[in-house]
Order: structure tokens, then C-alpha cells, then sequence
């Protein structure tokens, strides 16, 4: 009887727990948005990068004028309803040129930090994940590539391909992957010695699985803001080139070959430098701000601390 109780009463064993799946450690894209209001500057940068992508897919509607029709008896015209923002040397429309501008800086950015993510992310979670060979051979060689100054690499990059909107954008997305890189290889590193991982090589899942679906989707918050912060990189690095002449070829209008053009005539018509200026400065300080406010929203310690010393 006593054997026939204790065999009634004993519970069976507690089953094994499963591994924890994927953790969510990002807020909620409704959370995101409402700390995004919270944020003054990441509010602006926000409208700023959306003013300037709305300007870049509306620009043939947007534009007075074709940008690169001339005429002569218009030249260095000043500021006008016609002509808000004057003509050039060549008497075409800087209004319509800065607005086209916009069109070739969204896409030398986007090419460009498409392509830098293309190329880092693979190599840093290679280094990070496998290590040994794989992160010193990945490594040097993002040593080597970082050991120039960018623009100089991508000079050097864009003489040996031609200057056009695709070399510039092959040149600074190659110098741009080495910092991607870096930052990824760091993340991983960081990642795979917690338990998810754990839990998951002790559910079968190959190396390549682990990587791509559990560490990469835990490291998308420092690319995210690396993101921005390098598209205003590209934006200034081809207007840098442009201005240099080893950039977008006329008559294509960038802001940097614009720039150019007003050199000879800054000191009688500053017009024609000072609008394009604007617009690289606009479009810079957005992307910089919007980054700045992404990293307090995925990096609620790093605001904390901000907060601290305040």
C-alpha cells in the first residue's frame, strides 16, 4: 500500500528545456519610431535624409531646366524667378544642377555602403566566427587596406579604373568594407560565446546556419549606424573626387565638379559655390545626426552613460 502511494505520487520528471531560441535584444519598430520623436537631432537627420531621397527620385519633375543645356547670353545670370539659384560659366541652370546633384550623391551612397557591406560583412564574420587562419589572413588584409588614407586609396582606385559614377563607387565601397569589417568581426566575436549559440551546435545546426541565422541578426545595430555614418563619408569622399576632377565627368552634374566650376569665379559670383556647398553640408549633417540617433536607440547603455555625464 505504502509502495502503491509513493508510486501514485511521484510526479514524472520535469522535461528538458529546448534551447532558447534567437533572442530579440532590438525594441519594437513602434518603440524605435517614438524614440526617434524623443530624439531632436535623430528627428531632423530623419527628415533631412528623407527630404534629400524625395528630391533625388523627383528630380526630373523637380528641375527648371534640362541641367546640362547651355546658353550663352544666360551666363553667370544672378539670382532670379527664373533662375533661383543663378546659372554658371556656361549660363546652364545651378538650381536644376544641384537638384540633379542630388540624384548622383543617393546613388554613389547607396552604391557605395552596398557594396562595403557586401564585402565586410562576409569577411568579419568569417574572421570572427572560424578565427585562427581565416582572421589573420582577413585581417592583414584589412590592415593593409586601411593602412592608406581613404582618399588616397580612392584616388589611386578611380585613376586605375577611369572616372566614372561606377569606378567611384567600386573605389570608396572597397576602402569603406574595412571598417565594416572590423566592426563585424567584433560583434561575432562577442556573440558566439553566448548560450543561443551554445543552443544551438547542441541542436545540430551547422557553422554556416549559426553564423547567418543567429550571430549576423544580433550585429545588425552597430551596421546600421556605421550605415549612415559612411554614407556621409561617400558623399563628401565623391564630392572631394569630383572636385578634383577624378571623380563623376562633366557634364554630369555633381556636386564636387560644380564646385570646380565656380572655383575661377568665387570671388564675382560666390552663388555658384555657395548653393552646392549648402547642399553637401545639408545632406552630411542629416545622415551624421540620424546616425547619432540610431546608435542611442539600438544602444540604450550608450545613451545611458550620455545621460550620466550630463
Amino acid at each position: 500500500m505504502h509502495s502503491w502511494e509513493n508510486s501514485r505520487n511521484t510526479s514524472p520528471p520535469d522535461p528538458i528545456p529546448s534551447p532558447s531560441p534567437l533572442p530579440s535584444f532590438h525594441p519594437a519598430p513602434r518603440i524605435w519610431l517614438t524614440q526617434l520623436t524623443d530624439n531632436p537631432a535623430a528627428l531632423i537627420g530623419a527628415l533631412v535624409v528623407l527630404f534629400l531621397l524625395l528630391v533625388a527620385g523627383l528630380a526630373p519633375h523637380l528641375a527648371l531646366y534640362d541641367p546640362n543645356e547651355i546658353s550663352i547670353s544666360d551666363r553667370l545670370a544672378p539670382l532670379s524667378i527664373h533662375h533661383p539659384f543663378g546659372t554658371d560659366q556656361f549660363g546652364r541652370d545651378l538650381f536644376s544642377r544641384v537638384i540633379y546633384g542630388v540624384r548622383i550623391s543617393m546613388t554613389v551612397g547607396l552604391l557605395t555602403v552596398g557594396l562595403g557591406l557586401g564585402l565586410g560583412i562576409p569577411l568579419g564574420s568569417a574572421a570572427g566566427y572560424f578565427g585562427r587562419v581565416a582572421d589573420n589572413l582577413i585581417m592583414r588584409l584589412v590592415d593593409a587596406i586601411m593602412a592608406f588614407p581613404g582618399l588616397l586609396l580612392a584616388v589611386a582606385l578611380v585613376a586605375a579604373f577611369g572616372p566614372s559614377l561606377y569606378s567611384v563607387s567600386i573605389a570608396l565601397g572597397i576602402r569603406g568594407s574595412a571598417p565594416v569589417a572590423r566592426l563585424v568581426r567584433a560583434s561575432t566575436l562577442q556573440e558566439r560565446e553566448k548560450e543561443y549559440v551554445e543552443a544551438a551546435r547542441v541542436q545540430g545546426e551547422t557553422k554556416i546556419r549559426i553564423l547567418c541565422c543567429q550571430i549576423l541578426p544580433n550585429c545588425l545595430s552597430p551596421l546600421i549606424v556605421q550605415a549612415t555614418l559612411d554614407f556621409a563619408h561617400a558623399i563628401i569622399a565623391e564630392s572631394s573626387l569630383s572636385f578634383l576632377g577624378l571623380g563623376i565627368p562633366p557634364p554630369t552634374p555633381s556636386w564636387g565638379n560644380i564646385l570646380d566650376d565656380a572655383r575661377t569665379y568665387m570671388i564675382i559670383y560666390p552663388w555658384a559655390a555657395i548653393f552646392p556647398g549648402l547642399a553637401i553640408t545639408l545632406a552630411v549633417l542629416g545622415f551624421n545626426f540620424l546616425g547619432d540617433g540610431l546608435r542611442d536607440i539600438l544602444d540604450p547603455r550608450l545613451s545611458q552613460e550620455r545621460r550620466a555625464h550630463v
